[in-house]
């Protein structure tokens, strides 16, 4: 029978559920939780490695689920063949300590042959070459035939199909259910079982977790021995409903019929449209999902993958035709596939969202994409001024990773000037964006923190003059340990610390612990949701124990350059409202030893007056030397006297606040100098915009403040040493220096015109005769194209039914032109077909106009050849 794709998935789970004894499970996000090596849940036992692992005490010993999955590694293939998917549901049933072999391969066979009623004959099963036992089972127990078993064994690489592992931990075998789909589906020598044509389909996948691998090769039995079943939906429905491909099944016929709607085009009759069809119906399923499980588009991590997806399909819908916005309408026709399935009932709620969602990603994109095109067709034009064709991997990153525009439009937009993308050096900066990211991701799991109730954080203490400590707890991995040794990287709690903790916009302070037998780096200081403070180190040397006591020494150069930069944000919001206004509010702030950074609303960049008097201001300020004074009282005293809120701050009943008196008042929990004095030179170094209504304002203080000043008076001084002057009278100097240029210049390209004129002269001396045209092809001094064209001008202006083809070479590179008369081009000349023929002599490329053409090359050996090939093309053209 042809089941569809909801029927099947009820039925899978009724069985296991209501026959087996499985407890239901709806599906798991495809959002990871706890689980950092993972981007996005790629296969239907991910959600339980807890269970399996131990980690974790399972609800129940079986579960059965149909596991929403995105894969994107094989992102490339989708659309363009008719079996790769993004998205896809994977039906599984798990035993954690239960049921073992026996059980597993039996119903395995129950639900395809009682339940589905597929024929048996057309079942083979793969195991795994030594696996005895599972071979027992299928032929003694189940009945099937030796002809329909086959062993596999590993590759040349100790890999097989039939044999799941990943490094050290827990493994197995596992046997594979094939469907013979017939040989309407394939009969060539691929099409055989564990070929790689279409016509045996895997079905069904037993996997059985038996072994601890050392991951070397040796291999011990667990005591506890589990099952990882499944299949993959759409590849079961395809083979229940007899059709092709998986964009034929019915769910993906929904979606594709709707795209194809929208259009305007019928399936299966022009493979280009076909690729794009199949792209969009695959993607739009997974993005819908995604969306629904609170997923976001952006420019890292699983956000990333969505806005990839999207604007594959986006740009795979103008390829169609389809001018204006229609993912959103798409998504209708995601949700009525799947709005009566159980597991997916948030679809429902959360329809106008995803549609809001996808539509806004769209509008960002349309106006992305006529950019990336303006962007490319640049980097195109100065390629080949460059003489080269093939545009580099660092420029098509930047389109791609910058602006969102997909390497493979870039790629397909340059064969058609025939050029071609480096995509080696593309990969390669690929490959550095995903060494950031894994390096991001590795900086986030050291430090995870663990389950830390039993610990009393109520005596813990916060003193600003703490010198020393006893260690509370440690955590490495997420997990809490008794000790560390060296080269480990790890959080830990003391039970008094003097640390200002990440908050506020300011970073943590940083220092040195020291143990009898250790010395730790502490890299920065963190709060955990209570306010407990702990501290981000590394084992510089040594070991440190729970219970010892340490040393404490705070880096006091570090904290007092990062108090340095949060006063005088507070004294920078103060200037600014004095100076541009009091629509100033912060909109985000980060302070750090380095410099400070004060994100502010403003609907205009502040003048470069505004700047220097805000400066001006706020070191007016720091030379008065005033006292910092900090107090406590109620949020409501405080606002009363006029204190502004920091950014992003939660306040309780009691606030601390931070006044530079008769200057600035603000509630802040950050660390701050004694004596605004401390804060020595304050110095703008920028101001820009980063968001609609947002500016931002970067400065420095203290030691960087000075180091920045000696290093401008440096550059001042070296400039005047040059110029033979003192640094009062630099300006004039440079004034003199500017105005002589441009006179040289004008002199210069005078004498190039001049030259121009004479070579151009000379070459009316040369005209030969090719057919019915008059043609000077010859070599010439040119400094620039522009020069070579004006020359090829003169020169033509001086036939009648001429063609002047000229070139010159500097530096190494080509450059060619091509100039027609009008009663050339009357009689037939096309100097841009002259020039494309006569540009691969010499390796480059170009086109043009029938009366104008240019082009570029890097093989100077190659011009007579050129120019020879000119005149050859132009004897052909008057015929």
């Amino acid at each position: 029978m042809q089941y569809g794709v909801n029927e099947l998935r009820k039925m899978y789970l009724d069985f296991f559920s209501e026959k087996k004894g499985h407890l239901l499970m709806k599906s798991f996000s495809l959002v990871p939780h706890n689980d950092n090596s993972l981007l996005l849940i790629n296969a239907g036992m991910a959600p339980l490695k807890p269970y399996f692992t131990g980690q974790e005490i399972p609800p129940r010993k079986r579960v059965t689920t149909c596991q929403k999955c995105v894969r994107t590694g094989d992102i490339d293939n989708v659309g363009k063949t008719e079996r790769h998917l993004t998205f896809f549901e994977m039906l599984g049933n798990f035993s954690f300590g239960d049921y073992f072999k026996t059980e597993a391969i039996h119903w395995s066979w129950e639900f395809l042959t009682e339940v589905l009623k597929l024929e048996k004959d057309r079942l083979y099963v793969t195991i795994y070459i030594d696996d005895d036992e599972a071979y027992k089972i299928w032929n003694e127990e189940v009945g099937v035939p030796d002809d329909h078993i086959m062993r596999i064994g590993r590759d040349e690489n100790g890999a097989s199909d039939n044999f799941w592992e990943h490094g050290a931990g827990p493994c197995g075998p596992c046997t594979e259910i094939h469907y013979d789909r017939g040989v309407k589906y394939g009969d060539g020598p691929e099409d055989v079982l564990g070929g790689e044509g279409d016509r045996f389909m895997e079905v069904w996948n037993n996997v059985f977790t038996q072994f601890e691998g050392d991951g070397h090769g040796n291999y011990t039995e667990l005591a506890q021995k589990n099952i990882d079943t499944g299949m993959g939906l759409e590849r079961l429905a395809l083979v229940m409903q007899d059709v092709e491909s998986v964009f034929d099944i019915d769910t993906m016929v929904a979606i594709r019929d709707a795209i194809c709607k929208m259009a305007g085009k019928t399936y299966k009759q022009n493979e280009k449209d076909d690729v794009s069809i199949r792209l969009i119906t695959d993607h739009i399923r997974s993005s819908t999902f995604m969306v629904s499980d609170g997923i976001l588009p952006s420019n890292e991590g699983r956000g990333y993958v969505l806005r990839r997806i999207l604007r594959r399909a986006i740009r795979h819908g103008r390829m169609l035709g389809i001018k204006d916005k229609f993912l959103e309408g798409a998504v209708d026709a995601v949700y009525e596939i799947y709005k009566d399935a159980s597991d997916f009932g948030a679809l429902g709620q959360k329809k106008d969202y995803i549609k809001k969602v996808i539509a806004l990603e769209e509008d960002r994109f349309s106006a992305t994409l006529e950019q990336g095109i303006e962007l490319l067709d640049g980097y195109i034009a100065d390629t080949k001024a460059a003489g080269s064709k093939v545009l580099s991997g660092e420029l098509s990153f930047k389109l791609y990773d910058t602006f969102g525009f997909p390497w493979e439009l870039t790629e397909e937009i340059l064969h058609e000037q025939d050029m071609e993308l480096d995509k080696e050096g593309f990969d390669k900066e690929m490959q550095a964006q995903r060494d950031r990211a894994r390096a991001a991701r590795a900086e986030n799991e050291r430090y995870a923190i663990p389950d830390l109730q039993g610990i009393d954080t109520a005596a813990l203490k916060h003193d600003p003059e703490a010198k020393s400590a006893k260690v509370v707890a440690i955590w490495k991995d997420g997990q809490l340990v008794d000790e560390l040794s060296d080269g480990d990287e790890a959080g830990i709690i003391l039970d008094n610390t003097p640390f200002y903790a990440e908050g506020g916009g300011q970073v943590g302070d940083k220092g040195v612990f020291v143990s009898e037998f250790g010395r730790l780096q502490a890299v920065n200081a963190k709060k955990l949701p209570d306010g407990t403070i702990y501290h981000e180190c590394y084992v510089e040397e040594g070991q440190l124990k729970k219970g010892e006591q340490v040393e404490i020494q705070l880096d006091e150069a570090n904290k007092l350059a990062s108090a340095r930069n949060h006063t005088a944000t507070h004294l920078l919001q103060a200037a600014l409202k004095k100076v541009v206004g009091d629509q100033v509010n912060q909109a985000g702030s980060a302070v750090n030893a380095d410099r400070l950074r004060f994100d502010f609303t403003n609907f205009e960049p502040v003048s470069a007056q505004q700047l220097a008097d805000v400066e001006e201001l706020v070191n007016q300020e720091i030379l008065k030397g005033t006292d910092v004074v900090i107090e406590h009282m109620s949020k409501d005293e405080a606002t009363d006297k006029g204190a502004m809120a920091l950014f992003g701050e939660k306040y309780g009943d009691v606030v601390r606040v931070v006044s530079v008196p008769g200057f600035s008042m603000e509630l802040c929990g950050g660390s701050h100098v004694k004596n605004v004095g401390q804060i020595g030179l304050f110095k703008i170094v920028s101001e820009t915009g980063v968001a609609a209504g947002v500016r931002r304002i970067e400065a420095i203080t203290g030691k960087a403040a000075l180091d920045y000043a000696f290093g401008k008076m440096a550059v001042v001084k070296e400039a005047a040493d040059k110029l033979k002057c003192r640094e009062d009278e630099l300006l004039h100097h440079v004034d003199g220096v500017l105005a002589q240029n441009k006179e040289m210049q004008q002199q210069l390209n005078a004498i190039h015109a001049e030259q121009a004129k004479a070579d151009a002269a000379a070459l009316s001396d040369s005209v030969k005769t090719a057919g019915a045209f008059q043609v000077i092809a010859a070599q010439v001094n040119a400094q620039s194209m522009d020069d070579l064209r004006d020359m090829a001008d003169m020169s033509c202006d001086k036939l009648d039914t001429g063609v002047v083809v000229l070139a010159a070479v500097n530096d190494g590179k080509v450059n060619l032109v091509v100039k027609a008369s009008k009663a050339a081009v009357a009689a037939g000349a096309h100097a841009g077909k002259v020039i494309k023929e006569a540009a691969k002599l010499v390796g480059g490329g170009g086109g043009g106009r029938p009366d104008m053409a240019q082009a570029g090359g890097k093989k100077p050996e190659g011009v007579q050849a050129a120019l020879d090939k000119a005149i050859e093309v132009l004897t052909a053209q008057s015929k």
